[in-house]
């Protein structure tokens, strides 16, 4: 599906703006016909903003991050997705970096062919569990979604967390607006510009400034020289709990059906073994 997902970037930058203007027309002319994301992707890190007190992470470099990322990606994250009705067989996730406010870490992508709830319900699941204060969902095969998204790609296995860092560096250096964050799958560098509640950019630049600043600094990067091979509009929203207001994740838990729901039970129980695995881990 991650292979899919990249397809479907290709196939959106190489539309005809006559064929995307049909495309636009039908959708406004019958709302019925409008359609949810073929897939969704959900972007989250494996270690806790909060929650524990671990005196090795702060410490802990990229690869030290990965690992346990791949060891969560293995013990901890298809319990999340039985746990919300999810059939863990069904996700393709990588460990992969990405950034945010121009810090690279270790994060887990996950794509799933799922709909708009169940995403949403998976992303909670993930934040109670890895105690994150927000997990990112996306649908980059939605034409009616105002995010823009931009996608930078590599040559072949080009792209480590020291070539995504560095490009992330040269990006907000064309504008601060794009040092905001990106996610990375395989050889591509995907940088989404998330719209907040005010309905403005958080980059504070409009979809053709993001995709002019990223292809400069796509221009003017390299060895490894990147492409820019794709852009459009995606639905992009945070899930997310203030945990140092909400320290019992009451955000999540109010997505996840209440405290007592056999959700939320059924993620306490998981999150008592994410709990051994990441204090074994870092503390």
């Amino acid at each position: 599906m991650i292979q899919s997902l990249r397809s479907q970037f290709r196939l959106r930058s190489s539309l005809s703006k006559a064929a995307l203007a049909a495309a636009f027309a039908l959708f406004t002319a019958g709302g019925a016909l409008a359609q949810e994301p073929d897939s969704y992707l959900i972007s989250y890190e494996a270690t806790p903003s909060a929650g524990f007190d671990l005196p090795k992470l702060e410490a802990a470099g990229y690869s030290d991050r990965a690992a346990f990322a791949a060891k969560a990606l293995e013990e901890i994250v298809p319990k999340i997705a039985d746990a919300v009705g999810i059939d863990s067989n069904d996700l393709d996730t990588e460990v992969t970096p990405g950034g945010y406010l121009l810090k690279t870490n270790a994060s887990l992508q996950t794509e799933a062919e799922i709909s708009s709830d169940e995403a949403d319900r998976f992303a909670a699941g993930l934040g109670y569990v890895f105690r994150q204060y927000s997990v990112l969902v996306s649908g980059l095969d939605d034409e009616n979604a105002t995010t823009g998204y931009v996608v930078v790609t590599f040559p072949d296995k080009a792209l480590d967390d020291k070539v995504a860092q560095a490009f992330f560096e040269k990006a907000a250096s064309v504008d601060k607006g794009l040092g905001g964050g990106y996610t990375a799958f395989g050889d591509d560098q995907i940088f989404l510009n998330v719209v907040g509640d005010d309905g403005k950019p958080y980059s504070g630049l409009d979809n053709a400034a993001f995709l002019a600043g990223l292809t400069k600094a796509a221009s003017e990067f390299g060895p490894p020289k990147p492409t820019i091979s794709g852009s459009g509009t995606a639905t992009a929203r945070f899930i997310g709990n203030e945990w140092d207001k909400q320290p019992m994740g009451e955000a999540y838990i109010a997505k996840l059906g209440g405290a007592e729901s056999d959700v939320v039970k059924a993620l306490d129980a998981v999150e008592a073994d994410y709990a051994k695995l990441v204090e074994a881990t870092f503390k």
